[in-house]
């Protein structure tokens, strides 16, 4: 197929998006970052000899790396009071930990206060369930397009709205990168599907 005749389809134009259910497993929230800000200075090395599971080594990361079981989340917390948090599977869990974290350290002697809280990047798998012809769609969206099998065996495909990286396999498994919301994620699954099966390997 053309270039001309799948262009009008790309993730970035602006068609409707399907309502209808698409075929396709996901997608499944595998990561979430998130920031915040704990208004409090931190001694690190206090945190680290006080509490449990901490790991803090200055001359490898300028912060302490706290593990929480419920909800699983780890959270690197900086002497200005920076916090993030990684590894939840949705942002409520995120949340959560934050709060926990915050509570943890107060335990310690300190008074945060959790605030400008914010969703940095969700990553999430998603399975198309078809086989995809990667030279195929790099020729045809050159602009989107980046694939160097040789580096790396994933396309990595760019969507402007909403503004997120995806990698697509020849196997048909996606990793979607970027997304703010799980709205964002339904939406660029939605968008870059019907651009997939133009060049689905019969």
């Amino acid at each position: 197929m053309s270039p001309d005749t799948s262009r009008s389809n790309t993730p970035n134009s602006r068609e409707p998006i399907p309502t209808t259910p698409l075929p396709i497993h996901g997608p499944t929230i595998s990561n979430i970052v998130c920031g915040a800000h704990l208004n409090c200075l931190f001694d690190l090395h206090h945190i680290a000899l006080s509490a449990r599971n901490v790991m803090y080594n200055p001359k490898r990361f300028p912060a302490a790396v706290i593990r929480h079981r419920r909800p699983k989340a780890t959270g690197l917390v900086f002497a200005t009071g920076k916090l993030q948090v990684l590894g939840c599977r949705s942002v409520s869990d995120a949340v959560l930990a934050c709060r926990r974290f915050a509570r943890m350290l107060q335990k310690l002697g300190y008074q945060p206060r959790l605030e400008d809280f914010v969703v940095q990047n969700i990553v999430a798998n998603a399975d198309t369930r078809m086989l995809i012809r990667l030279e195929g769609l790099q020729y045809a969206h050159p602009a989107f397009c980046r694939y160097e099998p040789e580096i790396f065996p994933g396309l990595v495909y760019s969507i402007m709205e909403p503004k997120m990286t995806v990698l697509v396999f020849a196997g048909g498994k996606l990793v979607l990168l970027g997304a703010k919301n799980e709205g964002d994620l339904e939406k660029a699954v939605k968008v870059l599907y019907p651009v997939l099966t133009l060049f689905r390997r019969s």
